[in-house]
């Protein structure tokens, strides 16, 4: 049997970490493609060269050539600016876009049946142009987001109540930024209900250092995290490559569901060998709808500013 092959379009600090994580987890064969000279070969020799010490067995190329990157199964897309500190997600959009459109033309042209795993920024809005410039069905067009957050919110808890992060269970909707939905009702620790284990003021104090996850990291560090987006998007791969039917949250394609009307947005989904194969309904009470509803909103005008620079 051919072993799957996984494009990953950007061979910053993001795209090179997932390139690692995705090489110990032996998940397939590894395509880096940047457009910098000698940064994914060298990258992509560097990790090889770990192979013998971690004892991994994946093959992983970098080139500039897209022509190396045909017939992939998974594209993961980092590539795409970063957040300085000051930034906002939205003060990408504009460059951002125009990256994007460039490299979903790529896939389309290379990997027309690939399943195309977004990490750049702003994220919603990203997938969205993604989808629109590659036409591909929605189910196999999907934005890193919520795998990142919710991890995020579990370690925040963990932290606070000395406990595993495997322990932990949580669900987070809406979009990727400061008005993300977490959802501490919905979240549990070895089943026990958060709420029980913590006041309404800590987790408060939690959720929304939550939400200023990325700013947090990009004011000590002078640029965004890397580490933990790369493993979310790596997860979300192994989901699909290996059909796990795993139920992550991530930014999907919903109409009727959520009353979202035909957009992509956080929500729980199940992934698996056909991509986002199922979006998992909840019954949001009213004040999380509220929330969801004014997330969703900044996530459409987002949207519409996409439109206008396509």
């Amino acid at each position: 049997m051919a072993r799957k092959k996984i494009t990953i379009v950007g061979a910053g600090n993001v795209g090179a970490t997932a390139a690692h994580i995705a090489a110990t987890r032996e998940l397939g064969d590894i395509v880096l493609i940047d457009i910098v000279k000698g940064l994914a070969e060298g990258k992509a020799l560097d990790i090889a060269e770990a192979g013998p010490v971690q004892l991994f067995n994946s093959s992983i190329t970098g080139t500039l050539n897209w022509e190396k990157t045909a017939l992939s199964d998974i594209v993961i897309v980092t590539s795409g600016l970063a957040r300085r500190p000051g930034m906002s997600r939205d003060d990408l959009l504009a460059k951002n876009v125009q990256i994007v459109k460039d490299v979903s033309e790529k896939i389309v042209k290379f990997s027309p049946e690939s399943i195309v795993i977004v990490v750049c920024n702003p994220l919603d809005a990203m997938v969205y142009a993604v989808s629109k410039i590659t036409g591909f069905a929605h189910n196999k067009i999907m934005g890193m987001a919520g795998a990142l957050d919710s991890a995020r919110f579990c370690f925040f808890l963990a932290e606070e109540l000395g406990v595993s992060v495997k322990d932990i269970k949580c669900v987070l909707m809406g979009g990727h930024g400061d008005d993300m939905v977490p959802l501490p009702r919905l979240t549990s620790v070895s089943g026990i209900p958060v709420i029980e284990l913590l006041g309404e003021n800590k987790i408060a104090e939690i959720i929304e250092r939550t939400r200023k996850g990325g700013i947090e990291i990009v004011n000590l560090l002078g640029y965004s995290a890397y580490y933990a987006p790369a493993a979310g998007a790596v997860k979300m791969a192994e989901a699909v490559l290996n059909d796990k039917k795993a139920v992550i949250s991530c930014c999907a394609y919903c109409d009727n569901e959520y009353k979202v009307g035909g957009l992509f947005v956080g929500v729980p989904v199940v992934l698996g060998k056909d991509g986002v194969e199922k979006i998992i309904k909840l019954n949001l009470n009213e004040a999380e709808q509220v929330q969801f509803e004014k997330s969703l909103s900044h996530v459409k005008q987002l949207v519409t500013k996409v439109d206008e620079l396509l």
